[in-house]
């Protein structure tokens, strides 16, 4: 495994804040890493002042860290590609980088969300875009974790999921730290969908904020929220196990308690009385769970999977709902078991245990 390691160069595409805190701290375990920016001026001004003083102030961009823009010079010369840039974004991306996907490539998803439309989870819109490179050669890296955080060296926890275990353990090796710890696991569709659904519960737990509610709520909030989660992950073949874990309940904690998450801010903002609109303008960077909030209710249409958090903040975002008037509802459904699976498959899962 050694010896595989250090062969790798590894290039992460999106100079965001996370883009740049996985910059930060690969560069700190002496990984050879370049970070892509978009813009020519982005670039030039990371490679001057080594600090992202839009995205990430007050991070020390190391030295060997490289910075480029020239997205075909960084796709070639890199053998382990780390997307970085928002979830709708990511398949204009792919076609970029279309002309340099060898099959030796691996390529590490660190974007949760999921495509618009055609309701994919990243790795899927990479691996039907980059064909040439194996399935098994897509990795999730996700996990409870804010680049400000990760950044400033405090202890934060990650999974590397893939397809093929061989490969997940390779970016498994190449990220940890010894303040970055990184599991790997094999259901990459099962941590993707709770890496990604949980900032729709963010959104929710920041509209509780905003109006006013308490620590009872939230707690409502994250179990709830992630039976429909698990609902949702076990209708499209993740396992119910995945959803215990970092990339479920742990990543759905962190995103709905910390002042960091983005999703939640823009909850609270929305529950201050504030339009989606305004917010969205007045915000630098991407809150996911807005996008995500569209694909993860559509999911659900298609799948027959009850998940009515998640149609309360779709009602919110886009059919104008107000939100206490949402919480009403919810509050007002009637009476159930506190069951986690669709009744079809709650008998069934049942009978197995």
């Amino acid at each position: 495994m050694q010896s595989t390691e250090t062969a790798q160069r590894i290039a992460i595409f999106g100079a965001g804040s996370w883009g740049t805190a996985l910059a930060i701290s690969l560069a700190q375990q002496g990984q050879r890493v370049t970070l892509w920016a978009r813009r020519a001026e982005a670039a030039e001004t990371l490679r001057t002042k080594r600090e992202n003083t839009t995205y990430l102030p007050g991070a020390a961009l190391p030295a060997s860290v490289q910075i480029s823009s020239n997205l075909e010079t960084v796709a070639s010369e890199h053998n382990v590609w780390v997307v970085a840039i928002p979830s709708q974004a990511v398949r204009s991306l792919a076609e970029r980088l279309v002309p340099f996907a060898a099959p030796s490539r691996i390529v590490v998803s660190v974007t949760k969300g999921i495509e618009n439309r055609t309701l994919k989870t990243m790795t899927e819109v990479l691996s039907e875009v980059l064909p040439t490179i194996p399935k098994q050669h897509f990795v999730a890296l996700y996990g409870p974790s804010h680049a400000e955080e990760v950044a400033a060296g405090q202890p934060t926890t990650l999974v590397a999921a893939a397809r093929r275990a061989t490969v997940a353990e390779v970016v498994q090796q190449l990220f940890m730290s010894r303040r970055l710890r990184v599991y790997a696991n094999d259901d990459i569709r099962g941590v993707e969908i709770g890496g990604s659904v949980k900032n729709v519960l963010a959104i929710a737990a920041g509209i509780g904020d905003g109006i006013g509610y308490g620590d009872n709520a939230k707690a409502a909030l994250i179990t709830r929220g992630m039976a429909e989660i698990q609902r949702l992950g076990i209708a499209l073949g993740a396992q119910p196990q995945t959803f215990t874990g970092l990339t479920g309940i742990g990543d759905l904690v962190v995103t709905c308690m910390s002042q960091h998450s983005r999703n939640r801010y823009l909850g609270q903002e929305i529950g201050q009385g504030k339009s989606l609109e305004e917010i969205e303008a007045g915000m630098k960077m991407v809150a996911e769970g807005v996008r995500t909030t569209d694909s993860a209710y559509e999911l659900a249409r298609r799948e027959g999977v009850e998940m009515p958090i998640t149609e309360a903040v779709y009602g919110i975002l886009f059919e104008g709902k107000d939100p206490t008037a949402a919480v009403s509802e919810l509050m007002t459904r009637s009476a159930k078991h506190e069951d986690w699976l669709p009744d079809h498959l709650q008998e069934e899962y049942t009978s197995e245990s």
